[in-house]
């Protein structure tokens, strides 16, 4: 091997230690139910789902935590149900029993919705922002409240432009493994 070969293998080994995050040593899983409200358009709906999350300390009280919040929009009367996906990326401060975190978000969407003059189905893509609180009154449950607020509706002649707010609270079990 010539001296190129033997510089570029001296600098994948200083660089690739960089570039691989070290082995993580604690993390916390967190899942529960939620019953809420979603409002987009005119007309509020009932929230109902599953959310789940992973959380890593960054600093000594600091989270980055992935959050996945599935909600179901059971059918009325009047339409069908609707599914509201919300993923998102936070930021958070946590203490022994709960934590609160922020951080933006991108939601997957299929519902019926009213706007000022249409009513239909609606679906897309939206972006937007989440935070979340968890307080966890007995050991590892507790309770769960969440907002998501979220960009919708472009391009549809139902929702023009419309924000989405989400918001629910529930029952929450967290595992901690170190």
């Amino acid at each position: 091997m010539g001296t190129r070969g033997r510089r570029i293998s001296g600098a994948a080994l200083i660089v690739l230690p960089l570039l691989v995050p070290p082995p993580v040593e604690a993390y916390e899983l967190s899942a529960g139910v939620s019953l809420g409200w979603l409002q987009a358009g005119t007309v509020p709906r009932l929230a109902v789902g599953p959310h789940a999350a992973i959380a890593w300390p960054i600093q000594r009280n600091i989270l980055f935590t992935v959050h996945d919040l599935c909600t179901i929009l059971p059918p009325t009367q009047e339409d069908g149900p609707g599914v509201y996906n919300q993923t998102s990326v936070d930021i958070g401060y946590a203490w022994e029993d709960g934590n609160v975190s922020a951080g933006p978000s991108v939601a997957l969407y299929v519902m019926p919705a009213c706007g000022t003059t249409l009513c239909g189905r609606v679906g897309g893509l939206a972006v937007g922002g989440h935070a979340q609180a968890n307080a966890y009154v007995a050991g590892p449950l507790g309770v769960s409240a969440s907002v998501n607020v979220d960009w919708i509706g472009r391009g549809s002649l139902v929702l023009p432009g419309y924000m989405s707010v989400v918001v629910v609270a529930g029952p929450v079990l967290r595992w901690s493994a170190e």
